[in-house]
């Protein structure tokens, strides 16, 4: 088992300043790295096909207008961890653009990006950053870009799709990895996981807010689409669940009441059903969309004294996950969320650099 962060700047009021904001974010990076955690992601927005995280503009939810940036940024305070984008939403990039700043942060980061790709979730930002167009089209832009985009890294490609055309060209510069860095695929719906497998690439998945019935889901779908690719090279397989650790198990309520706001939240940027105004999300309408409790989050998500977690994530081994992904960022306060971060970088994750779990069998 491997064990990867997603950090996520947010903000929940105005009167908090950005630069607290990403002071904490970078203490959590710095922190995450003298743990022994292995990537750090950034997202262009939380949330993974229906999105692991894709990119978010214009929504202080999540302020990430472009995780290769942040990733940049955090290149320079961390030496060992690598860095990963956790994902860049296919809508919003040209091919070109694409290829040219990913290849330039795998540089400045000295060869230490993966990148993770996403079809979007958000319909708001669609309806922003992509024209109005259904979200549901997102898996389109996202099996053209990703071809395209390595075409470039070889060299001159010139590009006649569906959705964009260009001439013949090539990415300037070109990746510092080669042929390229890792390359991710947020993935939910089994054609996805089944283009990915076809493709060569690894597969970053959540379970969101549901139970751990869903884990069992994601993996019943990577081993069918493995099963169904017979020679294929078997992908990494990393699953994102909303983390936190503590010592008293009485604690859980601070986690669980932090969840349900920050799924209140994203539950209505999904189904678009709650305004914003100035960037920050406004009360959502209760019905369909309407959080679980508490209580169901604190069972859900991964929640609980490190024993309790590190039991759970062994469940997790067993059903072939092999990368863990430990979601940071949910609006716990930010000492509540470091100390939970030093708990589990202590007590659980050297468990798992010990051991070997079994897989289970498909």
């Amino acid at each position: 088992m491997r064990f990867s962060i997603a950090i996520n700047m947010m903000r929940r009021r105005p009167d908090v300043p950005m630069e607290t904001i990403a002071a904490q974010a970078l203490e959590m990076v710095v922190a995450a790295e003298g743990l022994g955690f292995d990537i750090v992601w950034a997202a262009e927005h939380q949330g993974f096909d229906i999105a692991w995280a894709a990119e978010h503009h214009t929504i202080e939810y999540t302020i990430a207008p472009n995780p290769l940036v942040l990733i940049v940024h955090w290149a320079a305070h961390v030496r060992r961890m690598r860095l990963g984008t956790a994902v860049i939403t296919a809508p919003y990039w040209n091919p070109l653009r694409a290829a040219g700043e990913i290849a330039l942060a795998d540089i400045l980061t000295g060869g230490r990006l993966e990148v993770g790709f996403g079809r979007g979730a958000y319909q708001y930002e669609f309806d922003r950053m992509a024209g109005g167009m259904a979200q549901e089209r997102g898996g389109d832009y996202l099996r053209e870009l990703v071809p395209a985009v390595q075409k470039l890294w070889q060299g001159d490609y010139a590009h006649d799709g569906t959705i964009w055309k260009f001439p013949r060209a090539t990415s300037v510069p070109k990746p510092l990895q080669q042929p390229h860095p890792p390359l991710w695929i947020a993935a939910r719906d089994p054609d996805t996981y089944d283009w990915t497998i076809k493709h060569g690439l690894d597969v970053m998945a959540t379970p969101l807010s549901k139970p751990d019935s869903e884990v069992e889901n994601l993996a019943g779908k990577l081993a069918r689409a493995v099963a169904d690719n017979p020679g294929a090279r078997r992908p990494r397989f990393m699953v994102l669940r909303r983390t936190c650790v503590y010592e008293d198990a009485t604690d859980w309520r601070v986690p669980a009441e932090a969840a349900a706001e920050d799924t209140r939240v994203f539950n209505g940027l999904f189904y678009n059903a709650a305004g914003v105004v100035n960037g920050l999300p406004t009360a959502m309408d209760p019905g369909s969309a309407a959080p679980p409790s508490p209580e169901v989050l604190r069972d859900s998500l991964m929640f609980g004294t490190p024993d309790q977690v590190i039991d759970r994530i062994r469940r997790y081994a067993r059903l072939g996950v092999d990368h863990y992904c430990y979601g940071a960022s949910f609006g716990l306060p930010h000492d509540f969320a470091m100390r939970s971060l030093e708990l589990f970088g202590r007590e659980v994750m050297p468990c798992f650099r010990e051991t070997t779990v079994p897989a289970a069998a498909p």
